[in-house]
C-alpha cells in the first residue's frame, strides 16, 4: 500500500519513521522545506519524496500539518485524491477539518477519518521526530456516523501498528471539548504561569512541581494559537471555570479561612485519587 505522509515534523516525521520500521507499506512524504524532504530521504524514514503527481496513486494519506495548512491542503488537493482512498489528518482540533473533509471525501468519492495522536515533546520539526515517539499513547479517530466500517478498522490497525496502545473513539464535538481541558487549558496555565517574574529565581528552590508546571510552556506558538481560536469556546469555558476555582483559593489564603482551605485541598485531592482509579 502507498501512503504519504503530508509534513514531515515531528508528528509527520514520526508516524513516517514508525511506519517504516514496523509496517510493509511504501511511505512517501511530502514538506515544503526541500532540506527536510532530502533528509528524510537520506535517513531512510521514507521511500521517496511525494509530488501532487504520486496523490492519485497514494491508497492512504496522513496530513500532519497545522490546522489552518492542513485545510487550506485538503480543498486545494481533494480533487487529486484517489477514489477509495483514506485520508487521516492529526490536527489538535477536529470540529473544522473534518466539516471540511466529510464534505469533500463526499463530493471526490475518498473516506475521510478526524485523528489525533496524543503524543508529543517539547521541541518540534523533523529533526526531533522518532519512531518511538507513539509508544504507549493514545489515537483518537473522530470518524463520521455513516464511516465505512472496514476503512475505521484499517485505520485503527495501522496505528496500533505505529506503537499506540489505544484507539479512543469520539466524535469532533466531544473531541474538542475534553481536549479543551486535558491539553490547551494545560498550555494557557504553563504559558501564564511562566509570566510571574519569581521565574527567574527558580533555580536551587524548583523541583518537579515547577518542572511539571512548566514543560509545556516551551509551546509552538504559530500552532497553539491557531488552536485555541479554533477551539474558543470551549477553552474560554474551562478558563472561566478554572478562574473562578482560583478564585475560591485565593479568598480562603487571603481571609485565613483555614478550615475552607483544607475543604478545597481535600476535594482536589480526592477527585485526583478517583480519576486515577478510573484511569
Amino acid at each position: 500500500m502507498n501512503i504519504a505522509v503530508v509534513g514531515l515534523g515531528l508528528i509527520g516525521g514520526s508516524i513516517a519513521k514508525a511506519a517504516k520500521q514496523n509496517t510493509e507499506h511504501r511511505i512517501l512524504g511530502m514538506d515544503i522545506n526541500e532540506s527536510v524532504r532530502l533528509k528524510a530521504k537520506l535517513l531512510d524514514a521514507i521511500d521517496e519524496v511525494c509530488t501532487t503527481d504520486d496523490l492519485p496513486n497514494c491508497d492512504m494519506v496522513i496530513l500532519a500539518l497545522h490546522p489552518r495548512a492542513a485545510e487550506e491542503w485538503l480543498q486545494q488537493s481533494a480533487a487529486r485524491l484517489k477514489e477509495g482512498s483514506l485520508v487521516v489528518d492529526c490536527c489538535g482540533t477536529k470540529r473544522k477539518i473534518c466539516q471540511i473533509g466529510f464534505e469533500l471525501a463526499e463530493k471526490y468519492r475518498f473516506h475521510f477519518i478526524g485523528g489525533h495522536p496524543m503524543a508529543g515533546i517539547e521541541r518540534s520539526g523533523f529533526d526531533a521526530s522518532s519512531g518511538k515517539l507513539f509508544s504507549k499513547a493514545s489515537m483518537i479517530l473522530t470518524p463520521e456516523q455513516n464511516c465505512d466500517i472496514r476503512q475505521l478498522e484499517f485505520a485503527k490497525r495501522f496505528f496500533l501498528s505505529l506503537g499506540f496502545a489505544r484507539i479512543t473513539l469520539s466524535t469532533p464535538e466531544e473531541h474538542d471539548r475534553i481536549i479543551a481541558y486535558t491539553s490547551q487549558l494545560a498550555h494557557v496555565v504553563s504559558s501564564s504561569y511562566m509570566k510571574s517574574p519569581t521565574a527567574f529565581s527558580h533555580t536551587g528552590f524548583s523541583a518537579g512541581s515547577f518542572r511539571d508546571m512548566t514543560r509545556v510552556a516551551r509551546l509552538h506558538e504559530g500552532m497553539w494559537t491557531e488552536l485555541f481560536l479554533e477551539n474558543r469556546e470551549f477553552l474560554a469555558a474551562e478558563i472561566d471555570r478554572l478562574v473562578l476555582q482560583l478564585q475560591r483559593y485565593r479568598e480562603a489564603i487571603t481571609e485565613q479561612r483555614e478550615d475552607d482551605l483544607r475543604i478545597l485541598l481535600k476535594e482536589g485531592r480526592e477527585l485526583k485519587h478517583k480519576i486515577d482509579e478510573l484511569s
